[in-house]
């Protein structure tokens, strides 16, 4: 696959970006991948999990440590300041007591104003309900499936099924 930027060299690099539920892909040469600042994504694996979530804290703290008093979380006497230099919030309290400071930092990191939970997006709606039609037309599918495979006995079931229903009858 060629890249996506110059279309001359081989693409190397695969970017996925995934924000507020859209998906892009980026098919890059090397080159491209550098200049655009995707070069070195992966350089540093010594890079930790708290090093790494507390880079998307602490981009809001200069802008936020304007008080002298620290505030701390009731429950476990976490401040901010160490969410953001650990990477992990102390308990469920601190969601409550820094929510306006870990906000921002939620929604770059999530893409959405609202957590979820462990949903899919894509979970069916109510059920529907089948209509008599629709089994009708169901069931004569499978009854020349039946047919089709020389099952006769069951062909016939599901014939006197159709008539029931044609009848006004429902099973």
């Amino acid at each position: 696959m060629l890249c996506q930027n110059c279309g001359k060299n081989e693409a190397t690099t695969h970017i996925k970006q995934i924000i507020n539920g859209d998906m892009a892909e980026s098919h890059l040469c090397s080159e491209c991948a550098s200049h655009l600042g995707y070069g070195d994504v992966f350089s540093d694996f010594s890079l930790g999990l708290s090093q790494f979530f507390g880079g998307f804290l602490g981009d809001v703290m200069p802008a936020l440590g304007q008080s002298n008093a620290v505030k701390r979380c009731e429950k476990c006497g976490a401040s901010f300041e160490d969410i953001a230099r650990e990477g992990k919030v102390g308990c469920a309290d601190c969601y409550r007591t820094f929510y306006d400071r870990l906000l921002p930092s939620i929604q770059r990191i999530h893409g959405k104003i609202k957590h979820n939970g462990k949903t899919s997006t894509a979970t069916p709606e109510k059920e529907k309900v089948e209509t008599v039609e629709e089994k009708i037309e169901k069931l004569q599918k499978q009854m020349n499936e039946c047919v089709a495979k020389q099952e006769f006995e069951e062909a016939a079931k599901i014939r006197d099924e159709i008539k029931a229903l044609q009848g006004g009858e429902n099973k």
